[in-house]
C-alpha cells in the first residue's frame, strides 16, 4: 500500500529544556502527522550518545538516551519539582542543541527523579528490570564504572575490570550500587515514556520507523561484555575497523573506527547476538531500518591506527545466512535495508533474496558524482524513496550547494518552478513515484537550508544539533501536505474514498 512519512529525530523536536524529548512536543508532532495524511514517523537511533554526540556511536545498542526523558512529565508524576529544572540555562538557542550543557546539567536533574522513584518503586519496576536482565545490569554497571573512571573508555580501565573478572565485577556492583541503581532507574523512566508515546502514535495510525546502526561503538557495553564477537587482539584492541572507501564524495573515504564483527564466531551460536538485537529493536519500533546493509554482503576493513579510510580492503560478510537465522528464530520482521553506497552484485543478490525494500535517495538521482541510478522512472514498487537522509543536505541546501548542471538536471527532469518552490517540486517527485513508501525530511517540509543539516559525514562538531522552532508545524502546512497525499494516492486507508 502506498504511504508517506516524515524523517525527524526526537532531538529535533521543539521541546523546552534544551533538546527534543518524549513530552508534549512529540505528541503534537504525531497530531501534525495525522492531519497531514502521513502514516510513518522515522527517527534516528534512540540509544545514548557518546563523544561526538552521534546516535550511531552509542554506549549501548539496547538502552535509551536519558536526554529524551521529558522533565515536565516527570514533574507531573511528582518525581521532580518545577524549580529543580525550569530555571536551568541549557546554553542553547531554540534551533540548536548544546550537548555539552546537557552532559553537565541533565543527569543531576534525573538523579533527583530517580531517587524519588527508587524510594517507592512502581509496581512494574521489578518486572521491567527482570524483563531486561539480559542487558540492563551490565549497562548500568558499565555507565557507573565510566563515571568512576572520569568518563574514560573501558579499554583504559584496570585489567580485572577490562577483562571482566567475576570477582572484580561483583566488587564493583557493591561499591557503585547507588550509581547502578540510578542508571537502571533512568532506563525505566525512558521506556515508560517511550512506550506511552509509541502507543499514542500507533493508536492514531502512525507507525514508527527506527534506525539500527550495523556497527556498535568500541567504547560500548556491547563490546565490553562480548569481546569474543569482535575482531580484537589479545589486548582487546581492534585489529581492523569499519568505514567506507574513497569515492566521488570523499577522496579519503570515511573512517568510522567501529570494531568489526567476528562473523565466524557469531555463526557458531546461530548469530544469537544479532537475533536478540533485531528481536528487541523491532519490538521498540514498528519498522526497523538497518543502516549500511551492504556490510552484510561485504564490508570494508581498515587497519586499526590508520588516519584515513584509504588502504582498507573488502572482506566477505555473513550474507543471507544471518537473515535466515533471524527469520528462523523470529519469523518475518518489517525491515528496510539501507543499500546505499558502493553496490556490487553480491549486495544486489542479498537484497533480492531477503525481500526487504531498499532505498532510493532523490538528491542522488541528479548528482553527477553518484554512480548509482536513483531516477524515479527506474524505481521498483518495493522500495523506500527519500528526498534525502540525515546525512544529506536538506533540499533547499542541496539547491544552494550542488553543481549548477546538477540543479538544472533536476529542474528539467521534475519540471521544477520557483513559484511552487524547488523543494516542494522535489518532494512531489518522491510522492508521485511508484515507490511504496516516500519519506521526506522535516527540514524539507519547512523549506530550510544548509543551516538545518543534521549531519555532514566525516566532519566533527556542529552535527546532530538542528531543532525545529516552536510553532513550525502548522495546521496550514499539514493541510498542504494532506492535499499532496490525496493527489498521489498516499493517504491512510481510513481516509481513502
Amino acid at each position: 500500500m502506498r504511504a508517506s512519512g516524515v524523517l525527524m529525530h526526537l532531538s529535533s523536536l521543539a521541546s523546552p529544556h534544551g533538546i527534543g524529548t518524549m513530552g508534549q512536543a512529540a505528541y503534537d508532532f504525531v497530531d501534525f502527522l495525522v492531519r497531514a495524511g502521513q502514516r510513518y514517523w522515522q527517527i534516528l537511533p534512540i540509544c545514548p550518545t557518546s563523544y561526538g554526540d552521534s546516535p550511531y556511536q552509542s554506549f549501548s545498542t539496547f538502552a535509551g538516551n536519558p536526554y529524551f526523558v521529558d522533565l515536565d512529565l516527570l514533574a507531573g508524576e511528582g518525581l521532580l519539582l518545577p524549580e529543580e529544572y525550569e530555571n536551568i540555562d541549557w546554553e542553547s538557542t531554540p534551533d540548536r542543541v548544546n550537548y555539552g550543557a546537557l552532559y553537565q546539567k541533565r543527569l543531576p536533574v534525573l538523579r533527583l527523579a530517580a531517587r524519588r522513584l527508587l524510594a517507592a518503586p512502581p509496581d512494574d519496576y521489578a518486572a521491567f528490570c527482570a524483563d531486561n536482565a539480559f542487558w540492563l545490569p551490565d549497562y548500568a554497571l558499565f555507565m557507573a564504572l565510566k563515571d568512576a573512571h572520569g568518563g574514560r573508555a573501558w579499554t583504559e580501565w584496570e585489567a580485572p575490570l577490562r577483562r571482566r573478572d567475576p570477582a572484580a565485577l561483583e566488587q564493583a556492583r557493591q561499591t557503585y550500587a547507588e550509581d547502578v541503581d540510578f542508571w537502571q532507574a533512568v532506563q525505566y523512566l525512558f521506556f515508560r515514556q517511550w512506550n506511552a508515546l509509541k502507543r499514542y502514535a500507533n493508536e492514531h495510525g502512525i507507525r514508527i520507523i527506527g534506525d539500527m546502526p550495523i556497527y556498535v561503538a568500541l567504547d560500548s557495553v556491547d563490546v565490553w561484555n562480548s569481546p569474543e564477537s569482535f575482531q580484537l587482539d589479545e589486548n582487546l584492541c581492534p585489529i581492523e575497523v569499519a568505514g567506507c572507501p574513497p569515492d566521488g564524495f570523499s577522496a579519503t573515504g570515511q573512517l568510522w573506527g567501529n570494531p568489526l564483527y567476528d562473523w565466524d564466531a557469531m555463526a557458531k551460536d546461530g548469530y544469537r547476538w544479532w537475533v536478540r538485537r533485531i528481536q528487541v529493536l523491532s519490538g521498540i519500533y514498528d519498522v526497523l531500518r538497518i543502516d549500511h546493509f551492504r556490510g552484510f554482503a561485504g564490508y570494508y576493513a581498515i587497519p586499526a591506527g590508520n588516519t584515513s579510510a584509504a588502504g582498507g580492503r573488502w572482506r566477505k560478510g555473513p550474507g543471507m545466512d544471518l537473515f535466515r537465522a533471524v527469520n528462523a528464530a523470529l519469523g518475518e520482521r518489517e525491515i528496510i535495508a539501507e543499500d546505499l553506497g558502493f553496490l556490487t552484485d553480491d549486495v544486489r543478490e542479498l537484497l533480492a533474496e531477503s525481500g526487504y525494500p531498499g532505498m532510493k535517495v532523490l538528491e542522488f538521482a541528479f548528482d553527477s558524482r553518484e554512480s548509482g541510478n536513483y531516477l524515479p522512472h527506474t524505481y521498483p514498487k518495493n522500495c523506500v524513496v527519500y528526498t534525502g537522509t540525515h546525512d544529506n543536505e536538506p533540499l533547499s541546501g542541496w539547491f544552494e550547494t550542488a553543481f549548477p548542471e546538477d540543479v538544472q538536471y533536476a529542474v528539467d527532469y521534475l519540471r521544477l518552478s520557483r513559484e511552487e518552490g524547488y523543494h516542494w517540486g522535489m518532494m512531489r517527485g518522491a510522492w508521485s513515484s511508484v515507490a511504496d513508501l516516500a519519506l521526506v525530511q522535516a527540514q524539507d517540509l519547512l523549506g530550510l537550508g544548509h543551516e538545518s543539516r543534521m549531519n555532514a559525514p566525516s566532519t566533527l562538531g556542529g552535527n546532530w544539533c538542528w531543532r525545529a522552532l516552536p510553532g513550525s508545524f502548522t495546521p496550514e502546512l499539514a493541510d498542504r501536505i494532506h492535499r499532496q497525499m490525496e493527489l498521489y494516492g498516499r493517504l491512510p486507508e481510513s481516509e481513502q474514498k
